[in-house]
């Protein structure tokens, strides 16, 4: 089986990297890290608004291009290859994905156009803090149509227009559509490791929410959500990873030590060896879980959790070794080594850390071997 995109997805692909080459070098993250004001890229999200690439995997009669999803993985990878700060990943990865598996039809027809012309940014809130969120323990409820309690962090939440809620109602758990600028709704940026993505905390005071899918499916409903978003971010993981490789080796063949470069020195070698390694690991599992999500397939759980761990590793070494072979220079705040180190660490934790994904593989596979 062959698991390798098409000529046209890979000229997508190349395409992709040019136009975030010209838009969104290392400048634009940096910019957006060290402005309290400024949650995201404008100009960036609007040129990428205007490509289209919202709408890849949206059919035709909501608004979309209706490409698929191999294509979205390739530009998935492109924008984690840029560290591009946008949420992308929120409106698309996340809230697309749910009003795509539970929405009604008015509610895709609603929604979905909105979301492919980049008109409305939508997001996905489960966290209420502190610990794993678990179907048990939700505090956030839905009752009568009103929405209290209170999330955190919400990826993407201070600036997006609406938030599909994990909630708990009557029947378990339910998901909720609110719209983020309805009374009964307060927002406050909270700050991560990565400030050129943006969290928030949202409040919810009775706010009005209409249920998206069917009463106390939400949890099921939250897994495909999650499957789905983790082979995305996973391709955007391997994208950083592949781009600190990069700069790695980059630096090792420039910088010079005791007359020869620094790539010359077994110890570099070996560092730039283990991270190739690593990447192509985490490439294999990613292509794996890009051709289920594609074909909708019944491994798509399994082969979903696996390059999602793959990738999680893959880019937390990448990103850390690339600092390590930049040396002293590699620590400093005008390196860009950071800003990928960044990136890892807020990626690790989205939809679930490493530890999560991994209890989901090991169950995957014993319910395969059952």
């Amino acid at each position: 089986m062959n698991f390798d995109f098409s000529d046209a997805q890979k000229a997508l692909k190349q395409q992709t990297r040019g136009f975030l080459r010209a838009a969104c070098d290392t400048t634009v993250p940096r910019r957006v890290l060290e402005n309290a004001d400024e949650p995201y890229a404008g100009e960036l999200w609007q040129q990428i608004c205007a490509n289209e690439s919202l709408g890849i995997a949206i059919p035709e009669e909501y608004g979309g291009i209706g490409f698929g999803y191999l294509e979205l993985c390739v530009v998935a990878e492109e924008l984690g290859r840029a560290i591009a700060p946008v949420p992308f990943s929120s409106s698309v990865y996340l809230a697309t994905e749910a009003v795509l598996l539970g929405g009604s039809e008015d509610q895709k027809q609603a929604l979905l156009p909105k979301l492919a012309a980049g008109e409305a940014i939508g997001t996905f809130a489960l966290s209420e803090g502190p610990g794993q969120a678990t179907e048990a323990n939700l505090q956030t409820t839905l009752k009568n149509g009103r929405l209290s309690g209170t999330k955190v962090p919400v990826p993407d939440g201070d600036v997006a227009d609406f938030c599909v809620v994990v909630a708990r109602d009557g029947n378990g758990a339910s998901l909720a559509v609110v719209d983020l600028g309805a009374d009964g709704v307060s927002r406050e940026q909270v700050d991560t490791l990565d400030p050129s993505r943006s969290n928030a905390r949202i409040t919810f005071d009775g706010a009005e929410a209409e249920l998206l899918g069917e009463s106390g499916q939400g949890w099921q409903l939250k897994n495909r959500v999650f499957d789905r978003a983790a082979v995305l971010f996973a391709m955007e993981q391997l994208g950083g990873a592949d781009a600190c490789l990069e700069m790695a080796i980059g630096y090792a063949k420039g910088r010079y030590a005791f007359g020869r470069p620094i790539g010359s020195f077994q110890a570099i070698k070996h560092k730039l060896a283990d991270m190739y390694i690593k990447n192509e690991l985490a490439r294999a599992n990613c292509y794996y879980g890009a051709w289920a999500l594609s074909t909708d397939a019944p491994e798509l759980p399994v082969a979903a959790a696996a390059a999602r761990v793959a990738a999680i590793q893959a880019f937390h070494f990448a990103s850390k070794e690339n600092i390590q072979t930049h040396g002293g220079i590699g620590f400093t705040w005008e390196s860009d080594c950071h800003l990928y180190y960044r990136r890892a660490k807020l990626l690790a934790l989205s939809i679930g850390s490493e530890r999560v994904w991994k209890d989901r593989l090991v169950s995957g596979l014993q319910e395969e071997a059952a």
